[in-house]
């Protein structure tokens, strides 16, 4: 096993230290950030275990997993669907686990495209983990422009674009709030304004401290959790155009590159790294247009 994955997680492979009641976060990487704003609560009955997110669990994991579940008295859970990856760590899985006396909560994943209507996720069948070099996220206009439709880096969309694909995504949001969660987030979405998203899937802390605090409430227990006193999920952040700003009516500053651990990225060079991985990945063009054709619709292209 990693050494650094081993410390990461030790109280996952280990065990916690203490022998009070647990309680799991599970999902994808926002589960960290929502158990980080929990800890901070002096009033959770329960020990929060760090445990790794969902796509990095693999098989020898598994033994570790069913341990803690045992005792477990608190699964805080996004939505993941049975045998996620070929392994049994779907929602239904998990709490079919627990002990009789245990509680889950369900909460949604977060994406909101609201704020970076030309940044988007793509999955692929042949590699449900590939993604594109410098950033892990793809831009709908390059998408366009390697398929042959008229697209420029330069093109920033029109008031009316960014308020069709914030209305889709917060729609979107609601829509898998009903299906599959206890707790909603969209609303938060909106009041946090600029600061709601950093890229497409990384909420910002206000948001999810809203969250922390609702799971709280639906487990019947004070919501108190504070914000840790550091922006968490905050390796990424995408571009935040003028024409976004003024559209959504935002008090923010222009942020015209992306940045990765603190160091911007010029669009024009993720541009072009970007169209040599397309090179060598045609698959992901169309995988891109088909799972966000409405959206590339709604932004002309």
């Amino acid at each position: 096993m990693d050494h650094g994955r081993f410390a990461h997680y030790r109280a996952f492979y280990d065990g916690p230290a203490s022998k009070a009641p647990i309680a799991l976060v599970m999902g994808n990487c926002q589960a960290e950030s929502v158990r980080v704003m929990l800890a901070t609560s002096k009033s959770f009955p329960c020990t929060l275990v760090r445990v790794p997110p969902v796509h990095e669990l693999v098989s020898n994991d598994m033994d570790h997993l069913d341990a803690l579940l045992k005792r477990t008295e608190i699964l805080l859970t996004q939505s993941v669907r049975s045998d996620y990856r070929g392994l049994p760590v779907g929602t239904a899985q998990l709490a079919e686990r627990l002990p009789s006396s245990a509680r889950t909560v369900r909460w949604p994943v977060v994406r909101y495209g609201g704020l970076h209507p030309f940044t988007a996720i793509v999955r692929h069948p042949d590699d449900r983990s590939g993604v594109p070099p410098v950033v892990p996220y793809h831009d709908l206009r390059l998408i366009s422009r390697l398929a042959g439709r008229p697209s420029d880096v330069h093109t920033g969309p029109s008031a009316d674009e960014v308020v069709a694909v914030a209305e889709m995504s917060k729609a979107e949001m609601r829509r898998r709030e009903r299906a599959t969660a206890d707790v909603a987030v969209s609303d938060l979405l909106v009041r946090a304004g600029a600061d709601a998203m950093r890229t497409p899937n990384h909420p910002g802390n206000s948001v999810l401290l809203g969250l922390a605090r609702r799971l709280q409430r639906a487990l019947d227990l004070p919501g108190d959790a504070t914000d840790p006193g550091r922006p968490l999920l905050n390796d990424i952040h995408a571009p935040l155009s003028e024409r976004v700003i003024t559209a959504l009516g935002l008090k923010a500053a222009i942020r015209s590159t992306w940045s990765m651990a603190g160091e911007p990225v010029e669009e024009h060079f993720l541009w072009k790294e970007h169209t040599r991985w397309y090179e060598r990945h045609p698959q992901w063009v169309e995988a891109g247009i088909s799972r966000h054709r409405d959206q590339m619709a709604l932004l002309g292209l």
